[in-house]
């Protein structure tokens, strides 16, 4: 198999070691992430500037490339410019802090699996909830045996994977179930910076009231969680709803100032 891996931590987080080390049992790994965290930036990609790229060695352990953009912008450029052979398979990860609940819609390894599934390489985002000590090695292991009974993966197909707390002991199993739409209890702590300037800085919990079988409770009840997403966004019941409606608009209609041009 040709991989291609990728993060929004940076080419130097260890998840991304961590994942690589047993990726490398599958096939031949290609290594194209961002020259530092992007953690955030979601499906951004960069167009207004040129992309800088560079070939790096990560810690001894293996060379990529190290791109000065996001994680969808990594994506774009490996399977354009990059390579010359196709990928049959995207791995982005292991990030550090579960990527789960409208998560998702931030996340940059998420936005990386989803560009690949665009470019029609099929596509895994994992990630590992975040805590003091993480311990991603353990969690490549887990990923790596969801990952074999995963394969063969279909172009389109976008999974996700999020770890829980490894520190409470081994997880309780796999849990395959879809994504919730809750996030976390977040509010802004306002500061003054040193030049006396309000700034305002983004905080906040975990969203615990989850009750129905979701990636967020998954995780809070010590599994982990599988669910499969999709590039499509499209509320199709609200579509249909929308096509009853008598479009009959009147285009040849002008405001009266219009009109004595």
């Amino acid at each position: 198999m040709n991989i291609l891996l990728t993060n929004d931590d940076g080419i130097f987080a260890p998840g991304l070691t961590a994942i690589y080390k047993e990726l490398v049992r599958l096939g031949n790994v290609t290594v194209v992430a961002p020259e530092s965290s992007r953690s955030g930036a979601s499906h951004s990609i960069t167009y207004k500037k040129p992309l800088l790229c560079n070939k790096v060695d990560i810690n001894g352990k293996f060379t990529g490339y190290s791109i000065h953009g996001s994680p969808a912008d990594c994506v774009k450029l490996a399977v354009m410019q990059l390579t010359e052979h196709p990928f049959d398979l995207l791995v982005a990860g292991i990030n550090n802090g579960a990527n789960a609940g409208i998560n998702v819609y931030y996340s940059g390894t998420v936005a990386a699996a989803m560009e690949g599934t665009l470019l029609k390489i099929p596509s895994v985002a994992v990630s590992l909830a975040a805590e003091d000590n993480m311990d991603y090695d353990t969690a490549a292991l887990y990923c790596i045996q969801i990952l074999k009974k995963l394969l063969p993966l279909k172009p389109g197909c976008v999974i996700n994977i999020n770890v829980p707390l490894l520190s409470q002991g081994e997880p309780k199993g796999i849990k395959v179930v879809p994504q919730s739409n809750k996030g976390f209890d977040e509010y802004y702590i306002p500061r003054l910076d040193e030049t006396g300037r309000t700034t305002f800085q983004l905080a906040g919990a975990p969203d615990l009231t989850e009750n129905s079988p979701t990636d967020t409770a998954a995780l809070i009840q010590g599994y982990i969680s599988v669910t499969a997403l999709a590039p499509d966004m499209t509320d199709h019941k609200k579509t249909k709803q929308l096509k009853k409606i008598k479009w009959d608009l009147d285009f040849s209609a002008r405001r009266p100032s219009e009109k004595r041009k």
